[in-house]
């Protein structure tokens, strides 16, 4: 029998692993042995992952609360399933799906049922990440039909912005100076002063 290990992830830093941590308490995983990573789970490099990969040796073991834990991301699932349990020799069990569990079924009929609802979870979890990009993106791009704006509110002009672009208009100072009138560099000033001149000649 070798060690036993915990693996859990949360997509960022102000996330909470407690659950995860608590089922991996309740299989027997001691907290030195538990590996946690705040990122992303798009693909498999990460530093607490990587780490447990390495010190993985044949006959060891990792438990996971759910297979999104381990990532979102089809092949690369696959691929780090095999590492485990072919390259590694280790085994691997997935605790919200039993038949996710190389301890059992180790001949061909256990092997196969396994991979094949390895399959299809790992797609259903790739798929839904898509769907979720799909959204987002079909909902940004009906708000902007709306005329809804995105990003930060743009800063408000300083007091002195209008006798200083027209001093800059009328050729009175350069560029650079009025940019430093304004506190401003010197793009950004460019940038403004060509929108004011918009917003301006259609009040005219």
């Amino acid at each position: 029998m070798g060690k036993i290990y915990g693996y859990a992830r949360v997509s960022s830093k102000d996330q909470n692993e407690d659950r995860q941590i608590i089922a991996l308490h309740e299989m027997g995983v001691n907290d030195s042995e538990i590996y946690i990573d705040k990122q992303s789970g798009k693909d498999f490099n990460r530093p607490k992952y990587k780490k447990l990969i390495r010190k993985l040796k044949k006959d060891d073991l990792i438990y996971i609360k759910s297979i999104d834990r381990l990532g979102r991301n089809y092949e690369d699932i696959i691929e780090q399933w095999k590492i485990i349990t072919k390259d590694k020799q280790a085994d691997i069990v997935v605790l919200d799906m039993p038949i996710l569990d190389t301890r059992r079924g180790k001949d061909l009929m256990g092997t196969f049922l396994a991979d094949i609802v390895l399959a299809v979870l790992s797609y259903v979890a790739e798929n839904e990440r898509t769907n979720i990009r799909q959204r987002q993106a079909e909902g940004i791009a009906a708000a902007k039909a709306r005329g809804i704006r995105f990003g930060p509110a743009p800063m408000p002009l300083p007091d002195n912005f209008h006798d200083v672009y027209q001093d800059w208009k009328h050729k009175k100072i350069s560029v650079e100076e009025a940019a430093k009138l304004c506190n401003m560099g010197r793009s950004t000033f460019y940038n403004k002063a060509r929108l004011y001149e918009k917003a301006t000649s259609k009040n005219t």
